[in-house]
């Protein structure tokens, strides 16, 4: 098989769309689409993404993060954990507003993908608005504050990550001893970063 170049959200939302499970003798996507509110950290990579694949995995428009992570779970509850929702934040305060949704989803054992957006992996614009900031830790992103919380958290740093990320974050979803939230703190300059995907991969 050969390789196709993306943009890492774009591979990212192709690979969510191409994730099927048998439900009542059915093959159906396990992911139904994304909820999503768009600001820094997230417009130009999964905004643009998701917009391209709207046919394919449609994408809602929420008015809070909290009601969205929570409609998100709640579908997940409805659908008895055989199915879940993406949701996707800018950075700052659209991540943090995810919290008090991902400690419930986490408790109850909800899948839910949360894919916030996160600072520059290369730092060069920092600090960008609605970051924040620690002048004595340059690790920290508003994002941490999702880690106890989640079942699997990771930060994509570089494009190639996804390969091993989008993976983890669905067999910790599809586990029913470790099932709950997965977070993906999305990069935002790694978010329009091309890479050679296998074809295989998708």
């Amino acid at each position: 098989m050969g390789s196709v170049r993306l943009p890492a959200a774009q591979a990212m939302v192709r690979w969510l769309a191409a994730q099927y499970v048998p439900v009542d003798g059915q093959e159906l996507p396990y992911f139904v689409g994304a909820w999503a509110i768009f600001g820094h950290g997230n417009v130009a990579g999964m905004g643009e993404a998701l917009h391209a694949a709207r046919d394919e995995f449609p994408t809602w428009r929420a008015h809070n993060e909290q009601g969205m992570a929570h409609a998100a779970i709640a579908y997940a509850k409805q659908m008895r954990r055989r199915r879940a929702m993406v949701c996707t934040t800018s950075i700052g305060p659209g991540a943090t507003n995810l919290v008090t949704a991902a400690a419930l989803a986490h408790v109850n054992r909800l899948p839910v993908l949360l894919v916030p957006g996160d600072v520059f992996a290369s730092r060069r614009p920092d600090p960008v608005l609605q970051q924040v900031e620690d002048f004595a830790d340059g690790t920290v992103s508003a994002n941490d504050c999702l880690r106890p919380v989640s079942r699997y958290f990771d930060r994509i740093t570089r494009p190639e990550q996804i390969m091993d990320a989008l993976p983890r974050a669905l067999a910790c979803m599809l586990d029913p001893a470790s099932c709950g939230p997965a977070t993906l703190a999305f990069c935002q300059d790694v978010q329009a970063e091309a890479f050679d995907y296998p074809e295989a991969f998708f």
